[in-house]
């Protein structure tokens, strides 16, 4: 019952915080939260104790009904997701009563979009998977859209066109599936697949691929991302960059993990590329951006594309999926504290931008050090969760051979240091006196919850062996 819990309780006090109105809103998120974060832990030590758990929901499972299974990697994702969202929902309380707002839209969307990504990380089939995703990426839109400034409006319309085609994709793909093998459960696909490719299932993947490579920004199917998550309010950023655009790619993964095993392995260098060209995009525009927000967006893109590199290293066994999870792990603790610091910024100037950054590290120090730390992850210094990300990724890529990713993997972690040091560099620039005086003062409670994140991100690393452990736990299809 974990896990049906998992899923019924975000729903229910979704549902109690649109009625009962913003204030007793933020108290049952909170409340809520912090139980789901219960649930999560012992899903993950039930997983690691007697394997993957599966539910059927109603009594009746597949065919006729409906299963949800917990294994390692699906246990991992609902962890990290309760991790990210217990201090956002502090500092989201926080940036509220600063801003004046009573965000009473903002709490009912934030627990359906919880139960959507609990929903998607213990689906077994295609078609449930869908779902999930479009209740994500609708629950996401609102958010993005929920300030009601002309920008963020403008952004969301141009997340649910690319979610909308991107949905398409996926959903044409799923039919093409059922067609031809009529099943959409992952463990009989991964049964009854011919040993050679069949060319209607290689469309139903290809379709698949890019409708989920869209939904993860993966470039050039990012042009969606910089604006979303640059122009929504600092909470809703960070969940969108450290969690959303995780739940495709876990799709992703997952697909590859169960379903297309054999087949795609002559296909794995595709999104590798797109991957090494995303990081070399995201870095440069980042190095470019004139606003933070925007840096932060686009150094999302970047680091996405290490996520991709990982495919062509599967062969190589646990040590591979070990660096994605890491990577996964070490990525969005540290983007959102790098939202967090972004947001406080925002408050304390009153504008979003890199310039307008010089004496902030005197007036809020503590959330330069979060983004210091949380930039250490990103740039791959040890001992951060994103140093030893990039270390098996290495390794993996020695053992197969791959010596230009072995390059692309140090350049990046140049590049990401280049835009973390231009950030740096400008807050601790001292602008004078007079400049000081004019920063508004910002809630202490939201610089803590900034480095508690980022402090995360470096925690990773030395918590290496539980994630390997819990990710052996995957079992099997």
């Amino acid at each position: 019952m974990l896990i049906a819990w998992l899923i019924v309780l975000p729903l229910a006090w979704a549902t109690l915080a649109w009625v009962a109105g913003a204030r007793r809103g933020a108290a049952l998120a909170l409340c809520g939260v912090l139980a789901q974060t219960l649930l999560a832990l012992a899903l993950a030590r039930e997983v690691a104790t007697h394997g993957p758990v599966a539910h059927a929901v109603g009594g009746w499972g597949a065919p006729l009904g409906i299963d949800l299974r917990a294994d390692g990697l699906s246990a991992l994702l609902i962890v990290l997701t309760q991790v990210v969202t217990l201090p956002l929902v502090l500092y989201t309380r926080a940036w509220l009563d600063a801003q004046g707002r009573d965000g009473a839209i903002l709490w009912p969307l934030l627990g359906l979009l919880l139960a959507a990504l609990h929903a998607l990380f213990l689906s077994t089939d295609l078609f449930n998977l869908y779902v999930t995703l479009e209740l994500l990426g609708l629950s996401a839109v609102a958010l993005v859209a929920s300030g009601g400034e002309r920008a963020q409006l403008a952004a969301a319309l141009r997340y649910l066109l690319a979610s909308l085609v991107a949905s398409g994709c996926y959903l044409l793909g799923v039919a093409i599936v059922y067609g031809v093998h009529g099943t959409v459960s992952l463990a009989t696909l991964s049964a009854v697949l011919p040993a050679e490719p069949v060319t209607p299932t290689l469309l139903a993947g290809a379709l698949m691929l890019i409708g989920l490579m869209i939904k993860t920004a993966l470039f050039p199917f990012h042009a969606w991302l910089p604006a979303a998550h640059g122009s929504a309010a600092a909470p809703v950023s960070a969940l969108l960059s450290a969690l959303v655009v995780k739940a495709s790619f876990y799709v992703i993964l997952r697909l590859r993990l169960t379903v297309y095993t054999s087949w795609a392995e002559q296909l794995d260098w595709l999104p590798a590329l797109l991957g090494g060209a995303a990081i070399v995009y995201g870095s440069w525009q980042a190095l470019r951006a004139e606003r933070l927000k925007m840096l932060i967006a686009y150094s999302t893109v970047a680091q996405l594309g290490y996520l991709f590199l990982l495919f062509p290293l599967l062969g190589v066994g646990q040590p591979a999926l070990l660096a994605g999870a890491l990577q996964i792990f070490a990525h969005a603790l540290a983007k959102a504290a790098m939202f967090a610091a972004a947001g406080i910024a925002l408050l304390a100037t009153g504008r979003d931008s890199v310039a307008g950054l010089a004496s902030l590290a005197g007036a809020v120090p503590l959330t330069w050090f979060a983004f210091g730390l949380a930039g250490m992850s990103l740039m791959g210094l040890p001992p951060s969760g994103g140093f030893l990300a990039k270390w098996l990724l290495i390794d993996a890529a020695i053992l197969r051979g791959q010596w230009l990713m072995i390059v692309l993997v140090v350049a990046s972690g140049l590049l990401a240091a280049a835009y973390v040091f231009r950030i740096l560099s400008r807050a601790f620039r001292d602008a004078g006196r007079e400049r000081a005086a004019t920063l508004r003062r910002v809630p202490r409670s939201m610089e803590w919850v900034a480095f508690a994140l980022a402090a995360a991100s470096v925690l990773v690393g030395i918590e290496a062996g539980a994630i390997a452990e819990l990710l052996g736990a995957r079992g099997a299809p």
